[in-house]
């Protein structure tokens, strides 16, 4: 039977416990399982036979999770890991290599942008920043030594809605995979695999766990990939020396990147999520979709009055009719544009500061995606490291501030708002 979305995000994955008939899912905290014989170790450890080892690699709390997000994905299979970084470097690890490189969009998460400007330099790996609506210039940034394509659907901080369906036909084409991270949009406003993603990644610490408690990520396969139509992905298609010469994509097919994820990702790399987080996340989605249409209902609410007031000078938000990206809405997030947006303060950074300071209901914090409203000036945090014009193009400029609006009251959100525009303008 096919189930829709509220009734996956409460029972995908998850079972009565059958040891004790428990409706939730147990936290397994534990570090270790019980071999039922020497040839059973054997088998596990040669990925002969799916089960738990050790807790670094499999969990059966996580399982769970890794199985309600695939299918809220409509993936093939699933990797937690233990924060939204962790599970970009997870995505990328089994597609590069010295000297290879990524083409990335120039809006980003700050951090996202430093990770992939700075970080993965260390590993010999390079990030080339294009403009994503600029197709010609991705098809231009694509070269020989291309190993992926990633942006956001719903891109941080600005509410910018990427044209998903353009950008995984051009990776397509170029035979690349390419890489969707969702965590804005949710598996609820957008599924990227059904727009051509080839994986889907998540900062599960925002909307999916809804109620900033816990960090976690994950890195969601589609499962249609051919990663053995070339040689560009070796650790896929050709043999595994740590497996006895294993070739992943030969032997698990569809789930040869999620296998690989766990068997190689996750046992040499070590960046697991804990099962009492794995808990709280799984709580969180069962009610996603709820708190989603909140969000969106508050959102559009709160854009539209913004957008009208003499201290603004414009709002990002893509539900907006006056939004240059309004009309990807339908296409790409059929349920609404999310509840993550900026605006820009006609009286500057200055008057920026004074606003995040006059605020009283909303949260200043370095998060998203809460029940609660948030907001954050990103030029003087988030993004505080990036140079004026990559904090530009990621939609962070000095004079702009990003919110991610709640599920309270709408009027009450809104009557904030006004009093710290006040006296910001003050």
């Amino acid at each position: 039977m096919a189930y829709g979305f509220d009734t996956l995000q409460i029972h995908a994955g998850a079972r009565p416990d059958p040891a004790t008939g428990a409706r939730q899912t147990p936290i397994y905290q534990t570090t270790a399982y019980v071999f039922r014989d020497a040839e059973h170790a054997a088998a596990l450890f040669n990925l002969q036979e799916v089960g738990y080892i050790y807790s670094r690699l499999t969990n059966p709390t996580v399982s769970v999770l890794q199985e309600r997000m695939a299918t809220l994905e409509g993936g093939a299979g699933a990797v937690c890991c233990s924060s939204g970084h962790a599970a970009q470097i997870m995505a990328l690890f089994p597609l590069m290599g010295p000297g290879c490189n990524v083409v990335v969009s120039t809006r980003l998460y700050g951090g996202s942008v430093t990770q992939f400007s700075q970080t993965i330099r260390r590993f010999g790996w390079a990030a080339k920043f294009v403009d994503f609506d600029d197709l010609d210039a991705i098809s231009g940034a694509i070269d020989e030594n291309t190993r992926a394509v990633f942006c956001e659907s719903i891109a941080n901080p600005g509410g910018y809605i990427t044209d998903l369906d353009a950008v995984a036909g051009l990776a397509d084409r170029a035979g690349l995979p390419l890489i969707v991270d969702n965590t804005s949009a949710t598996p609820y406003l957008c599924r990227p695999i059904e727009h051509g993603a080839t994986l889907v990644v998540h900062s599960m610490t925002k909307y999916l766990t809804g109620n900033g408690t816990v960090t976690g990520g994950c890195v969601v396969d589609s499962g249609q990939f051919d990663w053995s139509a070339s040689d560009k992905f070796p650790s896929l298609s050709e043999p595994e020396p740590a497996y006895h010469g294993l070739k992943f994509h030969e032997t698990f097919g569809p789930l040869a990147f999620t296998f690989h994820g766990i068997a190689v990702g996750l046992r040499d790399l070590g960046m697991t999520l804990n099962p009492q987080a794995a808990h709280y996340t799984l709580m969180g989605i069962e009610t996603l979709s709820l708190r989603m249409q909140r969000h969106v209902e508050n959102a559009e609410r709160v854009a539209g009055w913004l957008e009208q007031h003499p201290a603004v000078e414009s709002v990002t938000y893509a539900g907006l009719k006056s939004s240059p990206w309004h009309d990807r809405v339908a296409r790409i997030c059929p349920k609404g544009a999310g509840g993550l947006f900026t605006v820009a303060l006609k009286g500057g950074y200055d008057a920026c500061v004074r606003f995040v300071d006059s605020l009283e209901l909303f949260s200043h914090v370095a998060n998203l995606g809460d029940t609660r409203s948030l907001v954050i000036h990103s030029a003087s945090t988030t993004h505080r490291q990036l140079t004026p014009e990559q904090q530009k193009a990621a939609g962070a400029a000095p004079n702009v501030v990003r919110i991610s609006i709640g599920i309270e009251d709408a009027a009450d959100i809104i009557a904030d708002l006004d009093q710290a525009l006040a006296r910001a303008g003050g």
